[in-house]
């Protein structure tokens, strides 16, 4: 049965942590090992001349940061991977948030030294309350960091997981001798020097054998020993079913920029990592080896070909198979589409693909179609729980700098919003446009992608706004919402979408606002309902 045989072979897994603990670093190492690149470049700016594969919109190369959410597909042991390789940055949660939606696991990246960070508890809470299967790696070994119980121990008390060690480091920073690999019971020696190939590892079965002090001496391989007994004592042994629950987190140690420890980790997700999983939709479950085709529109990404206008839609596929130049429903406008030639991804590099399965990330070419969290399907009508829009943390107007090139700004602006880089409200008063965001950073990509990619320009003006509130009444007809419309004028926007927003400048003029019109709900989600 080659359909089912597909969908068992893949695995689609999101790479989360906070910023410069390594993620895009270890999506490199690991499409080395796919043998899907020839040589891995790290983010650092000024390291290396060759800029990460993964990173390739021109301000990312510049600032050293991810900030879109890039896909890469390559080959591993007959296994087929799709790694979602998410922005870290917190102006860019929401895009990572979005990605959260298409994976099917998640592996956790750690700094040695820096512990368990603000932004991977954010994201540790999406996982959690989605119960996606974790496994944790923890990066950096070869530079000084914290105890590796200690590093347990936060991880536990942080991010609230259960975790078992399936490596253990020997030292680390000058005294990192290398690794031992519970989950095969061998040893992996560091030899400091990422340009030759990785070390042959050794296998021990028995871990009190003399062998281990000739490999690392007499010191470490009793302070080894003392160790592995520890963590025999005190963590659960490895339970495939609790870590497909996300009861149980795997943890690996090693170090990325060093080539070391990532095939152990590699070896070990083949083999545990869930193949394509259900998906909830409004109307049902939907199961991957179902027959008829669905999917969903998790990204939208313009300009991915700078010497193209092209928009892409990034669509992952939850069931049946998807074919080229087949006639599928887009459900929320109700027509058919059909798409000549959709795309599979390696990182900038894009190939025509005549079938896709369970599990796959396809790109479609998109004229303005499709938003965020739209459904695809044969017929069927379903609708996958999207997600919302937040309410900003950041408001500027934006004003058009160069009133020969205002329809480019307008198009610009309007394809941007559409990816979800930010959120547009328009003043009802004025018509003002109004740009809302999570962090400050999203302003300057999207003036230098104004700029770079539409050929406008524009400045911002700060607008004193504390929180955007979707704006529900009871009853759209009566007395106490036209009095609201009136006296609140001035606050007034509508979102993309044409949904009505309350633009409050202070916390206390939104409480004042909530007790004077009791029968108006003020939401900070777009989707409530």
């Amino acid at each position: 049965m080659k359909f089912t045989e597909e969908i068992n072979r893949r695995r689609t897994f999101g790479i989360i942590s906070h910023p410069d603990a390594g993620k895009t670093t270890l999506t490199e190492k690991l499409l080395l090992f796919g043998g899907a690149i020839q040589e891995a470049g790290a983010v650092k700016s000024n390291k290396i001349k060759k800029g990460a594969t993964s990173d390739f919109m021109e301000i990312e190369r510049q600032r050293g940061i991810s900030v879109a959410t890039s896909v890469l597909a390559f080959e591993y042991n007959g296994i087929k991977i799709n790694i979602l390789d998410t922005p870290g940055h917190k102006d860019f949660a929401e895009d990572t948030y979005r990605t959260l939606t298409a994976v099917d696991s998640v592996i956790v990246v750690i700094d040695v030294a820096k512990g368990v960070e603000e932004q991977t508890e954010k994201l540790v809470e999406v996982c959690r309350m989605r119960n996606i299967p974790m496994i944790v790696f923890i990066n950096k070994l070869d530079r000084e960091g914290k105890d590796a119980f200690e590093l347990l121990d936060e991880i536990e008390q942080k991010l609230k997981l259960k975790v078992t060690p399936l490596s253990f480091p020997i030292g680390m920073g000058y005294e990192f001798k290398g690794i031992y690999n519970i989950w095969e019971q061998n040893i992996n020696l560091f030899s400091g020097d990422n340009r030759k190939n990785i070390e042959e590892t050794i296998e021990i079965s028995d871990i009190n054998s003399t062998e281990i002090n000739k490999l690392i001496g007499d010191n470490s391989a009793e302070t080894l020993r003392e160790e592995l007994e520890l963590v025999e004592g005190i963590y659960p042994d490895f339970d495939r079913d609790e870590y497909l629950n996300g009861q149980l987190q795997p943890v690996f140690f090693g170090s990325a920029l060093n080539n070391f420890g990532v095939r152990e980790l590699l070896d070990c997700f083949v083999d545990i990592a869930p193949k394509p999983r259900a998906k909830n939709s409004e109307e049902r479950l939907v199961k991957p080896d179902e027959k008829q085709f669905t999917g969903f529109v998790f990204k939208i990404h313009a300009n991915m070909d700078p010497k193209h206008r092209d928009r892409l839609a990034f669509i992952k596929i939850v069931s049946g198979e998807f074919k080229r130049n087949t006639p599928y429903l887009h459900v929320r406008n109700n027509k058919k589409m059909k798409f000549s030639s959709p795309n599979a991804f390696f990182a900038e590099k894009k190939e025509i693909v005549d079938v896709s399965y369970p599990g796959d990330i396809v790109g479609l070419h998109d004229t303005g179609n499709f938003k965020i969290g739209d459904t695809l399907t044969e017929g069927e009508i379903i609708n996958y729980k999207g997600i919302p829009s937040f309410s900003p943390e950041h408001f500027r107007y934006i004003n058009n700098a160069d009133p020969l090139k205002s329809k480019q700004l307008y198009k610009g602006i309007d394809q941007l919003m559409d990816e979800g880089v930010a959120q547009l409200f328009t003043l009802e008063l004025n018509g003002r446009k109004v740009i809302g965001t999570v962090g400050a950073l999203q302003y300057e990509v999207i003036q230098y992608r104004l700029e770079h990619e539409y050929g406008a320009k524009c400045t911002y003006e700060n607008l004193n706004v504390y929180k955007a509130c979707w704006v529900d009444p009871e009853d759209p007809k009566n007395d106490e919402y036209k009095d609201f419309l009136r006296v609140k004028q001035r606050f007034l926007a509508k979102d993309k979408h044409g949904q009505l927003v309350f633009l409050a400048d202070s916390a206390f003029s939104l409480q004042m606002t909530e007790q004077k019109y009791p029968s108006i709900k003020f939401h900070y989600v777009s989707e409530f309902k």
